[in-house]
């Protein structure tokens, strides 16, 4: 058995909203894993339930051989950090950190040099004395995350800690989470409807929609074989690029026809597979202009993005994001036309 399971596990509330649906997961010991989708898509319910702060209405919650499923929270030897921080403002950053410890009964001695130790390693000693109200967001998340690692639980939960943080300091603290992580081994779980947070944090992404689970893998395999059009437009910046087709019979053979041009790509493995219609999708990084390509368009939107740019293009297949390199002038208003690497293009049916 992996060193985290959950079973099945289910969230229907007194009024009916089903917010899990009887999602399963494997996690090994040591791994980081991410839950990812948009606003409830149930991924925050599933922490809480895992937490104990949310009692399952069915399914099971194994950890290391033991079933907390209905054992309370401060019975389940985890560590949460919530995305407000929820630092009590009276108590100084020292006793901050050592308040679980207190409540677990630990020697003075030992929580002075288990608070020392989890200090120095956040980064926070000097600010041991102070209270967390001034304290700057980044340093008021590095508290938090020294309060949940100084109990050095089995599992850590991590709940969007990143989310009311300005762009230099999510920056900083995913690299600063992903280092202590690494360096701790402890199993953490992460919630984020952040794809980019999610593919730099990740061991594997768990890609959640509408309370069910739609596709487990590691960052490039979920960015790269998108199990659905959801997971395709959802996970990458910008999403991939979908457009309309058909599936038709030719000669006994299957074509692939988008706006009646014939399209080049590699078709599933399903048995059966009939003529009617699909979806095809294109990341932006694998569109290449070409003189004489298929698609024709007009540049409506460009996007400097540094190296690169992101060109916006209306075409009979609808619009496409195209990223192509920096070095190239492309104006919008102008014609264009564009080709695609068929290895990437994806057949969704």
């Amino acid at each position: 058995m992996a060193y985290l399971e959950i079973q099945g596990l289910q969230k229907t509330y007194p009024d009916g909203t089903e917010a899990v649906k009887g999602i399963s997961l494997s996690v090994e010991e040591g791994e980081f894993i991410v839950l990812l989708g948009p606003s409830g898509c149930g991924k925050t319910t599933t922490l809480r339930m895992l937490a104990g702060l949310e009692i399952p209405t069915g399914g099971q919650i194994v950890l290391n051989d033991r079933n907390l499923t209905n054992l309370p929270s401060s019975h389940r030897d985890v560590g949460f950090v919530f995305q407000f921080y929820a630092l009590y403002p009276h108590m100084t950053v020292a006793q901050n950190i050592s308040f679980p410890l207190e409540n677990m009964g630990v020697s003075k001695e030992d929580i002075a040099k288990q608070v020392s130790e989890v200090a120095d390693r956040v980064g926070i000693t000097a600010l041991m004395s102070q209270y967390p109200g001034p304290l700057s967001g980044g340093d008021q998340q590095r508290v938090a995350l020294a309060r949940a690692m100084v109990r050095r639980p089995m599992l850590y939960l991590m709940d969007e800690p990143l989310g009311t943080l300005d762009a230099d300091h999510r920056m900083e603290m995913r690299e600063f989470i992903r280092e202590q992580q690494t360096d701790t081994g402890v199993t953490t779980i992460y919630v984020t409807h952040d794809q980019e947070e999610a593919m730099a944090l990740a061991d594997r992404m768990v890609v959640m929609k509408e309370g069910h689970i739609c596709q487990v893998g590691t960052p490039s395999e979920v960015y790269e074989d998108p199990s659905d059009p959801f997971v395709a437009h959802f996970v990458g910046s910008p999403g991939m690029n979908l457009l309309d087709a058909k599936l038709v019979a030719e000669n006994g053979h299957l074509a692939i026809m988008a706006n009646n041009i014939p399209i080049i790509a590699h078709l599933p493995t399903i048995e059966k597979l009939k003529p009617g219609s699909v979806t095809l999708g294109i990341r932006s990084e694998y569109l290449i202009p070409d003189a004489e390509g298929p698609i024709e368009g007009q540049i409506v939107l460009v996007e400097h993005l540094g190296a690169f740019v992101m060109v916006y293009i209306d075409t009979s297949w609808g619009r496409l994001v195209m990223r192509a390199p920096s070095a190239v002038d492309y104006e919008p208003g102008a014609p264009i036309r564009i080709t695609y690497d068929p290895q990437h293009m994806k057949v969704f049916t």
